[in-house]
């Protein structure tokens, strides 16, 4: 049986018990002992980026969603996300939607697809999420919106929600196995890879067409140009060398900044890596997963399979080459820059930490807090070699109660320049709002990690809090998911 006991973050009712379990877990992560409120809050500060003011210091993630058409275009419970975007009262907007540059690349056949024909839906995002904002929080010519830009690569189901078809940067020796992706499955060529860089080109003009900020150029998650950056056995112009790994991006930045010269671009960077991981079966308690433990890499070293990880450990990160990414950035006039970790297809404790896993996880290997501390502290040492990059962090969902706790004294202590909220904006949206307003949290709305909003999209539902959001709650999926998860705990 799995020894691993967490102490569940709700169990800790005040922040000197939170404060005396971090030191009893023996971590790196400090906090602020109150929430401060107002002009007092490192958190409501404006951030100065090349000569426009980001309003404060909260950021909503990208998320990639699962109730558009089939043509990729905008529905009601797209445009419902993007208002509540705008309530959320964050000033920087990364990406928003994951918007697939063509209909090939999606990782799911509902996700939004930036074309011509959806141009007009596309603006009608972007306004309702600044018409909610000005109607709740009034000003809004210190707002940051971005669009995320992706190819999902190996991860590609653009007609079969449970039905990959995949598109690789190169062969991988877990992964192909672990998802099924045959020997003769093609290995993108180096031509289509070209003509994918003028794919990113003329989404970023439809971007620029319809009001975005900046295009965020996505790096993470395993998906393909996170891939391309761990193609070490790839030969040719895209493999191996770190030069030739980051030449799409390279190339991309160059046809967006022709064909769209005012626009800015950030990257979504998966800083570190591991291996794949699987549930172990020998220490599964009954009605659930096992607790994780990596797949076997004893014949795949060293490992040359990742980017950030220890090519001799690959449960460890190397931020060797992460630091030689961020300097091209730098070198590109790249300085919006979002930090994330590993993918959620097959490491999801390093990306999104959490009690409750998916229902194609794992229980956690470790405490959640030990993967929140990581991600923190890899920001804080990235920031120190950075000082000139805004560096968004990721991760912090998991600390609940005390996430803003943590989040004020990081960024008060210049180890972060903005904290980001994925979908637990959804449910609560105001969540950082009320803690710099009101100085404490509405505690039945705060994501408790039950990983619904993972669990449903993997059995082909809408991806939604269906815990704590009453729309979710309403929906037909809500029944088909406690049908599921109640299959899984048989």
């Amino acid at each position: 049986m799995n020894s691993l006991k967490i102490v569940r973050i709700p169990s800790l009712k005040t922040v000197e018990a939170f404060g005396e379990h971090i030191r009893a877990s023996n971590l790196d992560l400090p906090f602020e002992s109150q929430i401060s409120r107002g002009a007092d809050s490192a958190l409501t500060r404006g951030l100065d980026f090349k000569g426009r003011s980001i309003g404060n210091r909260w950021a909503v993630h990208p998320m990639e969603g699962w109730d558009g058409t089939t043509n990729g275009g905008i529905t009601e419970p797209m445009l419902r996300r993007w208002r509540r975007f705008g309530e959320s009262g964050a000033k920087l907007i990364w990406g928003g939607e994951a918007m697939a540059v063509t209909p090939d690349g999606r990782a799911n056949p509902n996700q939004l697809i930036i074309n011509e024909e959806n141009k007009t839906g596309l603006a009608s995002l972007r306004t309702a999420l600044i018409e909610a904002h000005r109607e709740r929080h009034g000003r809004v010519d210190d707002l940051l919106i971005g669009f995320q830009l992706t190819h999902s690569g190996r991860f590609c189901r653009p007609v079969d929600k449970k039905q990959l078809a995949p598109r690789i940067a190169f062969r991988h020796p877990i992964l192909d196995r672990k998802l099924g992706v045959t020997s003769d499955a093609p290995i993108l060529a180096d031509d289509e890879l070209k003509r994918l860089v003028d794919d990113y080109a003329r989404a970023a003009k439809i971007a620029a067409d319809v009001g975005a900020d900046f295009v965020d150029l996505k790096h993470c998650h395993g998906y393909l140009l996170h891939e391309l950056l761990g193609a070490h056995t790839r030969p040719g112009p895209y493999g191996g060398t770190l030069e030739n790994r980051s030449r799409f991006l390279r190339e991309a930045v160059a046809a967006i900044r022709a064909i769209a010269p005012g626009l800015e671009i950030g990257v979504r960077l998966s800083a570190f890596d591991f291996v794949p991981f699987k549930p172990n079966p020998d220490l599964a308690e009954p009605g659930k997963l096992g607790p994780g433990m990596p797949e076997d890499f004893s014949g795949c070293l060293p490992y040359r399979y990742a980017f950030g990880v220890n090519q001799a450990n690959p449960v460890e990160h190397d931020l060797a080459e992460t630091v030689e990414f961020l300097a091209l950035l730098e070198r590109l006039d790249i300085r919006l820059v979002n930090l994330t970790a590993g993918s959620p297809y097959y490491n999801p404790h390093i990306q999104r930490p959490a009690i409750y896993p998916p229902s194609d996880g794992y229980q956690p290997p470790e405490d959640p807090l030990v993967g929140v501390a990581r991600q923190i502290n890899v920001v804080k040492q990235l920031k120190a070699r950075f000082p000139g990059l805004i560096l968004v962090g990721t991760g912090y969902s998991y600390l609940q109660e005390y996430l803003p706790h943590v989040a004020e004294y990081h960024v008060r202590h210049g180890h972060v320049d903005i904290v980001g909220l994925g979908r637990s904006a959804l449910s609560y949206p105001e969540l950082l709002s009320d803690a710099t307003t009101r100085g404490s949290l509405q505690t039945r709305n705060i994501c408790r990690t039950f990983s619904d909003c993972t669990t449903a999209p993997r059995n082909g539902l809408r991806s939604g809090c269906y815990p704590l959001d009453e729309y979710y709650k309403s929906l037909e999926d809500a029944a088909k998911l406690r049908e599921i998860k109640k299959g899984q705990a048989r």
